[in-house]
């Protein structure tokens, strides 16, 4: 692995430290001063070091390193560490193999034609695992690692037989669509197209309808985000080729990537039909989550109200937009610090609609921080809001682009 790549896993778990005691770089910079046994510089000082090791541009020394594991409780190798071998992998508790473990995953490795269930089991965990810390930390510090998994998965699933080979390339097909999507959620908009085309393709091998029906929905997302709403539709309604053979939760993303399409285009009523479509099968689906695949776990009813927010804000329904996205947003965790950045921006947007300049400033300033740390797509969406709120000769323009350029000094 690369100095650049191995930087980004341990500056990502850093941040993923902060995240998880719900703590700001002020309040860390407080921690810091109360675990050091000498004084700190002052607190803005701190704060601006915190920065620098939380983008990976410099790795704390070992007065800082200290320091942060006092603050956080771990160790320096829960803290920083990377496990390399047997698969590159952030260090998780969940996700260190006992010996035998350790032992069956290191001899499939040297030896593909060996590999057996157990080793791809902890790679469908080790997955599973990664695509939640990516809700915290964002795309940029795991594309490389996941990138390295792939390699090994492959690897792996050429040497699986029998029945095992489409569960191996089954496990491959779900970590190429987790590339792809951080490569949407990185801007890299070809090699997303390319890596959703490649786990197409591979679920359509092993048999698995309900990815391959995921990676045409996603690549649906993508055509949205780009503005191109024609194929958002198309690609949305080609995903519901699969019905029949996949579960209600996959289906309704799709419906519900359909509404969003026809939103975008202006057109209301086929929008909000769609929707109504997709929020009767979430509703089916949430009878009994466990049937639904893993890469689903984070699709709920609040998940799908924060869309149909979105679809309304397209629509230039502010009321309907902030209602929405209120109720949505009131239901997801803190740890989808990604998310709730995104969403957060739109809200400020659907405030600004209504006319609610205070509230759409105010909104956009408190997600201005994570906006810029996991969500560049949240960046673009607040600069908006800025401008919009200047041309309407509105205050609160300048105060968001200072929130979103001072994270950065």
């Amino acid at each position: 692995m690369s100095d650049n790549a191995t930087a980004l896993v341990w500056a990502g778990r850093l941040l993923a430290a902060r995240n998880s005691k719900g703590w700001s770089q002020r309040e860390l910079a407080q921690e810091l001063a109360r675990a050091s046994d000498k004084p700190l510089p002052e607190l803005p000082n701190v704060i601006r070091r915190i920065r620098g090791h939380e983008t990976g541009e410099h790795r704390p020394d070992a007065f800082y390193t200290q320091l942060y594991c006092k603050a956080f409780g771990l160790t320096e190798d829960q803290l920083f560490g990377t496990i390399i071998k047997p698969v590159p992998a952030l260090a998780l508790p969940t996700l260190a193999p006992d010996a035998d473990l350790y032992e069956r995953i290191t001899r499939a490795i040297e030896h593909p034609s060996r590999v057996d269930l157990a080793t791809v089991e902890w790679l469908e965990h080790c997955l599973a695992e990664h695509r939640r810390v990516e809700d915290t930390i964002g795309s940029r510090p795991l594309l490389p690692l996941v990138h390295a998994q792939l390699s090994t998965v492959a690897d792996l699933a050429r040497g699986a037989r029998g029945s095992l080979a489409d569960r191996a390339v089954a496990a491959l097909a779900q970590y190429a669509q987790f590339l792809a999507w951080m490569c949407q959620d990185s801007r890299q908009h070809a090699a997303a197209l390319a890596w959703y085309d490649r786990s197409h393709a591979w679920a359509v091998e092993a048999g698995d309808a309900c990815l391959a029906s995921t990676t045409l929905n996603m690549r649906a997302h993508q055509a949205w985000s780009l503005g191109d709403a024609q194929r958002c539709i198309r690609l949305a309604e080609a995903s519901r080729w699969h019905d029949g053979r996949t579960t209600y939760g996959v289906q309704g993303m799709a419906a519900q990537m359909a509404g969003r399409g026809h939103a975008q285009m202006g057109e209301a009523n086929q929008a909000r039909t769609r929707l109504a479509e997709a929020e009767d099968l979430i509703r089916t689906a949430a009878e009994h989550p466990e049937d639904e695949p893993p890469w689903m776990y984070f699709y709920d009813e609040g998940w799908f109200l924060m869309q149909r927010g979105m679809a309304e804000l397209e629509l230039g329904d502010g009321r309907r937009a902030t209602d929405y996205l209120e109720r949505g947003l009131s239901t997801l965790p803190k740890s989808y610090r990604r998310d709730r950045a995104w969403f957060g921006a739109c809200l400020a947007r659907a405030h600004l609609l209504q006319g609610n300049d205070e509230a759409a400033s105010a909104i956009a300033i408190d997600v201005a921080t994570d906006a810029v740390a996991v969500n560049t797509y949240a960046v673009t969406e607040l600069h908006r809001t800025a401008r919009e709120l200047e041309e309407a000769g509105a205050p609160g323009a300048n105060t968001i682009r200072d929130s979103l350029t001072s994270v950065h000094r």
